[in-house]
C-alpha cells in the first residue's frame, strides 16, 4: 500500500479546534516532526483539515530525497 510522508511546518497555537485535533490524530507533536502515515481516506480526511500546517510527500520519494545527504 502507498505511504505518505508528513511534515508539521507551522505552529497548531491559533488554529481551529478541528485542525489541532488533526495533525496530533496524525502522530505530529512539534514542527518540523515527521511521520509515514498509510495512504488511506482517513488519514487523507486529517490532511486536508490542516494543509496550511503541513507539507506532504509521498513516502517513495521522501526516502530517495533523505538518501542523498
Amino acid at each position: 500500500m502507498a505511504a505518505l510522508k508528513v511534515t508539521q511546518v507551522k505552529s497548531t497555537i491559533g488554529n481551529k479546534r478541528p485542525a489541532r485535533e488533526s495533525v496530533r490524530s496524525l502522530g505530529l507533536k512539534r514542527i518540523n516532526d515527521s511521520v509515514v502515515v498509510e495512504d488511506n481516506a482517513v488519514n487523507r480526511g486529517y490532511i486536508r483539515t490542516a494543509t496550511h500546517l503541513l507539507s506532504v510527500v509521498p513516502a517513495d520519494a521522501a526516502d530517495t530525497a533523505d538518501s542523498g545527504k
